[in-house]
């Protein structure tokens, strides 16, 4: 039997844990007849909506933009043989085929099963033309293209042209959603892109669409990617020459399998296509790539209408004029192209165009460097005639040049291989008189004249891309005919003067280089 006092004490200890349970209760459940407050959530922007408008407007415009183009970005698979074995870094757009299985950079056998690959389009014709990079396509016996509500079809190859890197297919539909295609020459450093791509493998993959966006880096990027392609092709190594490397460059990240897709503006109009990233891995680190759409225009056209590309020719070798070249031409700015050769018999030698002019401009559009003049070149037809102006003797001339037309059939030919330059003296190179034996080991005609026998990869001439093996034809404008030419030549000269080499190549080809001598 409990006593009065305990059985009150155990009320009063009942009551307290209900009372509290009540509070807790309250408080979780939020009742509003609480003294004290629930703590505060808010939702309200802590910027003024006034300043950040912009950012607010610059947003909405990316999914405007995005919403407008993706209907028109495909995704591409193909199948190739693999018949050889491939061991890593033999290609350099290998990184940027992206099959489901199989990328490991492990030395492959003969006889494999097709390699599935692929990358991005993008439709440009109602009735189904779709460009991409030729590197997509290039080799297959069977391409595929996805849309983005799901329907596939067997595409065409229409052509493809390997000195760009751009490429045709077409597929049998009406009615497609298109891509408007803007001006590449309009895109200004600093301005915002997006790069579009389907890189992923199957509808529901997660990767099956990519917007990104960045900013123009820089125009007119040279990589030498397509003519280390060109190169590493025997049937295409003798026109590895016209490959036209004149690439947007962007910050955008652009990843394997985008290939081939959009560089689009903020009007939605298409400016390049996205076609590599610089990169030891393959995969993005800060550059991304494309072809200008001015370009790639003027190819599609030929290759819908022709199945190849007709290039125009000036029929010019040519290098970046440099400052110490601006200075011993008389140039009002280091800028421009110099003519190395003017190939014999060609349209540029007909008009006459002489080695050492300096090409500044075609029909009055400024050209600063090599890939640009053969942009400038490539965008004309065969045939066409254009106003050409270039500096001869430190003065503007000009000349109408009606242009040919470059040979771009594949053939078989043989790469130079390249020689280990050693050290020398001077200039840093060292030479010697042509003999019978050097000749035939250097493959010349004519054992006569001087040969650079050696080079000093970090002496002036070296530094200035003189190599081994080539023969010194003539020094400041005078013909060399022996070493005791080249020693009183370069007597006299003093550290600070600039020297003018003409050099010799066994095929025939010649080429200048300025170098100045070191104080």
């Amino acid at each position: 039997m409990t006593d009065p006092l305990t059985a009150k004490i155990r009320v009063l200890t009942v009551t307290a844990l209900v009372a509290g349970f009540g509070l807790g209760a309250a408080s979780i459940m939020g009742w509003t007849n609480l003294s004290f407050a629930d703590p505060a959530i808010t939702q309200a922007p802590q910027v003024s909506e006034d300043l950040v408008q912009p950012a607010v407007d610059l947003s909405n415009a990316f999914v405007e933009i995005s919403r407008a183009v993706t209907p028109a970005v495909v995704r591409i698979e193909v199948e190739r043989p693999r018949t050889v074995a491939q061991g890593p870094g033999q290609n350099p757009f290998e990184r940027f085929f992206n099959p489901p299985e199989g990328r490991g950079g492990e030395q492959q056998p003969q006889q494999l099963p097709p390699q599935i690959a692929g990358g991005s389009g993008f439709i440009v014709s109602q009735d189904g033309y779709v460009l991409t990079n030729n590197h997509v396509v290039s080799d297959a016996t069977q391409i595929q293209v996805h849309l983005p509500d799901g329907r596939e079809y067997p595409a065409e190859l229409v052509g493809t042209d390997p000195t760009t890197d751009v490429a045709v297919v077409k597929i049998d539909e009406r009615n497609l959603p298109t891509l408007s295609l803007g001006s590449s020459s309009e895109v200004r450093v600093g301005e915002w892109v997006l790069a579009v791509g389907n890189p992923g493998f199957g509808r529901g993959s997660p990767l099956e669409y990519t917007v990104t966006t960045g900013i123009v880096s820089a125009i007119g990027r040279p990589l030498q990617l397509l003519q280390q392609e060109l190169l590493r092709q025997e049937e295409f190594q003798e026109v590895a020459g016209y490959a036209i490397e004149d690439f947007i460059q962007t910050d955008a990240v652009i990843n394997p399998g985008n290939s081939g897709g959009p560089l689009v503006n903020v009007r939605g109009q298409v400016v390049g296509i996205n076609t590599a990233i610089s990169s030891p891995t393959g995969f993005y680190q800060g550059y991304g790539f494309a072809i200008p759409i001015d370009l790639a225009q003027r190819i599609m056209v030929d290759l819908v209408e022709f199945g190849e590309v007709r290039r125009a020719l000036l029929g010019v070798s040519m290098r970046a004029v440099t400052n110490v070249d601006a200075e011993y031409y008389g140039l009002p700015r280091p800028t421009g192209v110099l003519v190395e050769e003017a190939t014999s018999g060609g349209p540029a030698q007909a008009a006459g165009i002489q080695p050492e002019d300096v090409i500044v401009a075609v029909d009055g559009e400024p050209v600063e460097r090599p890939g640009q003049l053969q942009l400038r070149i490539a965008q004309r037809r065969p045939g066409d005639e254009v106003t050409v102006r270039f500096y001869r003797n430190a003065e503007p001339q000009e000349v109408q040049v009606q242009l040919g037309e470059a040979d771009l059939a594949p053939r078989t030919a043989q790469a130079p291989s390249p020689q280990e330059p050693q050290a020398s003296e001077r200039l840093g190179i060292e030479v010697v008189n042509m003999t019978s034996e050097i000749a035939a080991e250097a493959g010349y005609d004519v054992a006569e004249g001087v040969i650079i026998r050696q080079v000093a990869p970090t002496g002036p001439a070296g530094r200035g891309g003189v190599i081994p093996g080539e023969v010194i034809q003539e020094i400041n404008r005078e013909e060399i005919s022996d070493v005791a030419d080249v020693d009183r030549l370069l007597a006299d000269l003093q550290g600070g003067d600039i020297v003018s080499l003409r050099l010799g190549r066994p095929d025939g080809g010649s080429r200048v280089v300025n170098i100045r001598i070191p104080g």
